[in-house]
């Protein structure tokens, strides 16, 4: 059952959002397992879905990971400790070594990993509308975001290494290659954890847009929820087999070289170039209006079909 990461459904749109406002919608174990079987599920069941909005419930998008949680293994760092004194008293004699814990461990980092690269792989677009703090994890999270907005209060910090660690679950990662071309300051905000606001993340090109509290910036008084709302609409007039497409080689592109992206959208199109969807689109984008003289719409596409699976 669904606790942590509430789900609301329209015919095309599914929002996620973040649903522990007590807590800043810090991320327990159960929320980061319900993410990763959120956006697994969303998009490859023939549910007709186009496109995710992610969010955050209350004040705030996501204040990091809920340290603590023992299931993340923060609290029990001075257990961890202690044991270590006591290996050393007895001279290594007792105790399970440092190598069996680092083996009895990965594995769980490698799912944490795995549970927010579900949004990245997601089988449709995810927009991911942040207010209020965006700290660590969320930072970890968001960047697996397709598209990203903000308001202006957002507040951003890559915070793990004022806690101590390094960052291990895809800011690393992925926030370099996001702001590409600010190599520096994106190395200064992961080395000192200090927080950047809403203009610096636009700034930096971790977000697309910034609505103020008083509407958006176009001034139609619209906030940044309506705005993500109206992102996920646009993608959705689209092909799904286009907007898939457009996906997969974008993804397959930044970690590839030119050669290899080409190759690959090559493949891809000869055969999803045979979809009828261009008909549609074409004459859509020709007269502005769908067959039967109507506006362009969502549901002139027919869905996706489930993923096959054993």
């Amino acid at each position: 059952m669904i606790c942590y990461a509430m789900l609301f459904y329209s015919d095309i749109l599914v929002v996620v959002a973040l649903n522990r406002p007590r807590k800043r919608n810090a991320i327990n174990s159960k929320m980061w397992k319900e993410i990763g079987h959120a956006f697994r599920s969303i998009g490859s069941t023939g549910d007709g879905t186009r496109c995710v909005l992610l969010v955050g419930a209350g004040e705030g998008f996501c204040a990091g990971i809920d340290i603590t949680d023992e299931n993340f293994g923060f609290a029990s760092m001075d257990t961890v400790m202690d044991s270590q004194d006591d290996d050393d008293d007895d001279d290594g004699e007792s105790g399970v070594d440092v190598a069996r814990k680092y083996m009895a461990f990965r594995p769980k980092i490698l799912e944490m990993q795995s549970c927010l690269t579900a949004v990245e792989e997601c089988h449709v677009p995810v927009v991911c509308a942040i207010h209020g703090v965006c700290i660590g994890a969320g930072i970890d999270l968001s960047s697996c975001a397709d598209v990203r907005i903000c308001s202006t209060n957002a507040k951003f910090s890559v915070r793990e290494a004022r806690i101590g660690l390094a960052a291990d679950v895809g800011t690393l990662q992925r926030l370099p290659i996001i702001c590409g071309g600010h190599g520096s300051r994106i190395r200064e905000l992961c080395l000192t954890g200090e927080d950047f606001d809403a203009a610096e993340a636009s700034r930096l090109g971790f977000v697309s847009r910034i609505i103020s509290s008083n509407g958006n910036r176009d001034g139609d008084g619209e906030d940044y929820l309506k705005v993500g709302v109206k992102i996920c609409q646009l993608i959705a007039r689209n092909s799904p087999v286009a907007v898939h497409a457009t996906k997969l080689s974008l993804n397959y592109s930044r970690d590839h070289t030119v050669k290899e992206g080409l190759e690959h959208i090559a493949s891809h199109n000869a055969a999803a170039l045979m979809t009828r969807d261009i008909g549609v689109s074409f004459l859509a984008a020709t007269t502005g209006k769908r067959k039967g003289g109507h506006e362009p719409a969502a549901a002139d596409f027919h869905p996706l079909l489930p993923v096959a699976k054993l």
